[in-house]
């Protein structure tokens, strides 16, 4: 594993924000967030802005998309939707060079985007099955999206002078392991893929991804039991997850997250409420006191291997509230280290 990207006292955001101005979100991010900056996305602008047509902007080689009425399918060349995905994504790394000369640069700068299994299964074939389900294309995507990423993250370093993180956001992969991913048609499930398949064509992305940037990588699921055990083996450097809608973590689920920590793993625990919503920091700090002490770990430890973040993105949140729920997640890495020292 390579050595960590973020110091103890470090918080971030998941990616996506407000409302449809490149530069105003990263004037914001690159103001409030310099320890560990997510490069911001605003899927509000619609299509090539969303996960998955923006991370097929970042596909290199004759690998395209195209939009039709049940979502992304596989295009025989580039044409106007791959094309606006690749000019949103030219436009917010002009963005984020202009705040970073403004503001001064970031120390680390966290690009985001779906990772393997979430793009594989959001997007289909010209004949009507999931790129999912054909070995040859899942083997493709996966290679032009490394590679697309690789390319990414060095526009990004070079602009920036920053060192980067590569997220790879993985909200699907519960449903690709569990066999609940629907077929185009809707009429059906794709059939599940074995632990040991995802596991590792996600190992070779992150062990690629991490060569290449020397950092860390981050896998964001959002999903009430994320395959923790899964990213861990596969060495994801830090697993990113919603805190506040693990419920009860016991058993087999508590024994993959003690180990995880106890492994060195980063846990980035989303804790400020993504929404606006009334609330106090010590309201949002309790589910990851809660999470250390159920897992028979110090308050040090919650301060050296956590970072914490909103519950998700803020995609649908305003802008006095990003603002406000990203001083809140700085401000809860401030208390964990405080607490840590008490």
């Amino acid at each position: 594993m390579s050595e960590a990207a973020w110091e103890p006292g470090t918080a971030t955001a998941i990616g996506s924000m407000p409302g449809a101005d490149p530069l105003e979100a990263a004037r914001t991010v690159v103001g409030e967030l310099p320890g560990l900056m997510p490069f911001p996305e605003l899927p509000a602008r619609g299509v090539g802005a969303d996960l998955i047509g923006r991370t097929a902007g970042m596909l290199v080689g004759d690998l395209a998309v195209e939009v039709v009425p049940s979502g992304y399918r596989v295009a025989g060349r580039p044409g106007h939707d791959q094309q606006r995905a690749v000019d949103l994504l030219r436009w917010d790394l002009d963005a984020v060079e202009q705040a970073a000369a403004e503001a001064g640069a970031p120390r680390v700068v966290k690009v985001q985007a779906a990772g393997p299994w979430t793009l594989a299964a959001g997007i289909e074939l010209m004949r009507g099955h999931r790129v999912l389900t054909d070995h040859g294309a899942l083997r493709d995507f996966t290679e032009s999206l490394t590679e697309g990423l690789t390319e990414h993250a060095a526009q990004v370093s070079a602009r920036t002078g920053a060192r980067v993180v590569v997220q790879l956001d993985e909200p699907s992969l519960p449903a690709v392991l569990n066999g609940r991913i629907p077929t185009p048609s809707g009429y059906g499930t794709v059939p599940a893929v074995p632990a040991p398949d995802a596991q590792r064509r996600l190992a070779e992305v992150i062990e690629r991804l991490t060569a290449t940037t020397g950092s860390p990588v981050v896998v964001h699921c959002c999903a009430r039991r994320p395959p923790v055990a899964l990213l861990r083996r596969a060495g994801a450097g830090a697993i990113a997850l919603d805190a506040t809608g693990l419920g009860e973590v016991t058993g087999e689920f508590a024994d993959e997250l003690g180990e995880a920590w106890e492994e060195g793993t980063t846990l980035f625990l989303g804790l400020v409420p993504s929404l606006e919503r009334e609330t106090t920091l010590r309201q949002v700090a309790q589910p990851a006191f809660d999470l250390a002490a159920r897992l028979g770990f110090s308050r040090r430890t919650l301060a050296e291997r956590s970072v914490p973040t909103p519950t998700c993105g803020f995609a649908g949140a305003s802008p006095a509230w990003a603002r406000r729920a990203i001083g809140l997640t700085r401000d809860l890495a401030s208390m964990f280290a405080d607490e840590a020292e008490g």
